[in-house]
């Protein structure tokens, strides 16, 4: 089938010809890598996602998960395609070579995963066993990575996160899942969780579910909680498997999407038997927790990417295909020829809003996990304090945008289609299903945008959000003086402006104890500070393109001033046709929706608290 799941042009680009992929070759934990190795890579995941995955994303909607005698059965077609999965080495392409792992940067495991990522019914059972494997690299005792890891990264046993209680939702220090010491070290467990996702498959014979409880006597709050280490089957000395652990699947969700994975809640230690061993230090639960929900919220990200791109696509072909009306030229003409949509102004203005969002998703998604593989192989603190930062700011940004921007992009995809949209005859409907879970879990967008607020602007006692600062800056300064581009990094410079200006604003509302105003902000603010962050990589991106361009048209003498001629090159040179693109993308959000961002905080600076003035009763019709 064609590809019609994302641009692997610009994945591409994204990769090589803004960041530069290959320089990490350099550091040597990667010089066994070259970019032919990477792109190698892609095209698999290419081949693999085509032909494998996508024929089986509406099936397994259909089909979803089912309980029968407390075990959950996922769709058939995914036991055949687990298997290929971990054959391949996908679920172990960023661990170390010396677990098992493939030892790959860390964006190239998530440029790979953006492939498959449109079938999060069957990548999120993989994924999360991959979290939950980190945890244990990170924080476990060498006896439990010698027990779990193994079978982990071969994707043999699979992993959960089991957060969240039905009493509790959000509040995680609210918890009342319990943890009883034992003579030997280990402890029982007892409680509820709920909202779990992959809590139960028939794919793999061992599932590690990390588990939030409270050591019996500990504090109250999430200072008390630790983290253990909860198996479906207890693992023997020998590395066999024992008896079936104390704990039982209560039920399972029946959802809006997402159908392939199940979601439910589980009752652990009815019988007071329920196994459990300690992840690293009593009472650091939430400090290591948070590894595998950052981690999530990056993935969540991708899910915003992954979904908006394919959605894009489809859209795009079918915009190309469908034949309805004349040309606005021809208004009122009854024997002008009929077109295909993609000739409408309103269409086409869709089409370029979707194009540009998901290439600046796609380019902040990539960005952050530079970040994080930066922030490994640099040597100098400083640099590696930088790089860390950077991430640790964009971190509740990519989760909270690209799933929020991501589903409007869906929702726009739909829109494109008309009433066809809206039917399962399309695929677009199952996108859109599947996609608006994104906001609401791993921490709903309006908790990323308090951590944002809250916590990451402050950190380092600001120093990481400057590094933000400068890195839109050099890009600005390095663009201002190329003609083509003037206009585009003024408009960028001054959305970055507004942007500092907030943060000194938040800042001296601190000082001041006006707390509630950043609070009650902080979502506008997060989605403002999204939009400036993509303008950025959008011009980045079109200062690149246009050079390339200037390279074109002096390589083929073509004159790019000549429209008439400029414009027959393009439609017959996909490179040219490829950069126009680019340019016109940036070109469109930063012209149109840029200038939000200044509107944004105009708001804001209002300091309006009508959303903590209003009372409750108020709200009653």
């Amino acid at each position: 089938m064609a590809n019609l799941i994302l641009d692997e042009r610009d994945q591409k680009f994204v990769l090589h010809e803004m960041l530069d992929l290959e320089e990490l070759c350099k550091a040597p934990q990667y010089a066994d890598f070259s970019r032919d190795v990477f792109d190698m890579i892609l095209n698999e995941a290419q081949k693999f996602a085509t032909e494998e995955l996508y024929p089986i994303l509406v099936d397994s909607d259909k089909e979803g998960c089912t309980l029968e005698d407390g075990n959950i059965k996922v769709p058939k077609v995914f036991q055949r395609l687990y298997k290929l999965y971990c054959e391949g080495g996908w679920a172990s392409m960023s661990k170390e070579p010396e677990i098992g792992g493939q030892g790959l940067p860390f964006i190239m495991s998530l440029a790979a995963k953006e492939w498959f990522i449109h079938n999060l019914g069957f990548l999120v059972l993989s994924f999360l066993g991959e979290g939950a494997a980190h945890l244990i690299e990170v924080y476990g005792s060498q006896e439990l990575k010698d027990k779990y890891l193994p079978k982990m990264i071969s994707g043999e046993w699979s992993g959960t996160m089991c957060l969240t209680e039905p009493g509790a939702g959000s509040d995680v220090g609210a918890l009342t899942t319990k943890a009883v010491r034992q003579s030997d070290g280990t402890f029982k467990i007892k409680g509820t969780k709920s909202f779990i996702t992959g809590l139960d498959q028939d794919l793999t014979e061992n599932i590690i579910h990390p588990v939030l409880a409270r050591i019996e006597g500990d504090s109250a709050g999430t200072k008390g909680i630790s983290i253990f280490i909860v198996p479906k089957y207890i693992v023997n000395d020998d590395g066999t498997l024992g008896r079936r652990n104390d704990y039982e699947v209560a039920k399972i969700e029946e959802k809006m999407g997402f159908h392939g994975a199940p979601t439910g809640t589980m009752n652990f230690g009815d019988n007071d038997d329920c196994y459990a061993e300690l992840l690293g230090e009593e009472r650091q639960g939430m400090k290591v927790m948070f590894q595998m929900m950052n981690e999530a919220r990056i993935g969540t990200g991708l899910q915003g990417v992954g979904s908006s791109s394919i959605a894009y696509l489809h859209a795009l072909q079918y915009a190309k295909e469908r034949i309805q009306g004349t040309s606005i030229m021809d208004f009122g003409n009854p024997e002008a020829p009929k077109v295909p949509i993609i000739k409408h102004p309103d269409v086409r203005r869709m089409l370029l809003s979707m194009k540009a969002n998901v290439e600046s998703m796609r380019a902040m998604m990539y960005y952050g996990a530079l970040c994080f593989d930066m922030s490994e192989v640099v040597e100098d603190e400083t640099e590696k304090s930088k790089w860390r930062g950077l991430l640790e700011v964009l971190t509740p940004i990519i989760k909270a945008y690209c799933s929020d921007i991501g589903f409007r992009v869906t929702e726009t995809a739909m829109q494109v289609y008309g009433g066809y949209g809206y039917c399962s005859e399309y695929p677009v409907e199952q996108f859109l299903r599947d996609e608006k879970i994104a906001s609401i879990y791993e921490g709903a967008n309006g908790i990323q945008a308090l951590d944002l607020v809250g916590r990451k602007l402050g950190m380092k006692k600001g120093t990481y959000f400057m590094s933000l600062l400068g890195e839109m800056n050099a890009t600005i300064a390095g663009n201002k003086d190329y003609p083509e581009m003037k206009e585009l990094a003024e408009l960028v410079q001054t959305a970055v402006n507004v942007l500092a200006d907030m943060g000194l604003f938040f800042a001296g509302c601190g000082k001041e104890g006006k707390f509630m105003v950043p609070v009650s902000h902080a979502y506008p603010f997060l989605m403002m500070m999204g939009k400036v962050v993509c303008g950025w990589l959008l011009l980045w991106q079109a200062g690149l393109a246009s050079k390339k361009l200037d390279e074109i048209s002096k390589e083929k003498g073509v004159n790019q001033k000549d429209t008439e001629k400029w414009a027959d090159f393009v439609k017959d040179n996909k490179e040219a046709a490829f950069y126009v693109g680019k340019v016109a993308a940036a070109r469109y959000f930063i012209r149109n929706v840029l200038p939000e961002v200044d509107a944004a905080a105009k708001a804001i600076k209002t300091e309006d608290l009508s959303v903590i003035e209003i009372p409750d009763e108020a709200f009653v019709v």
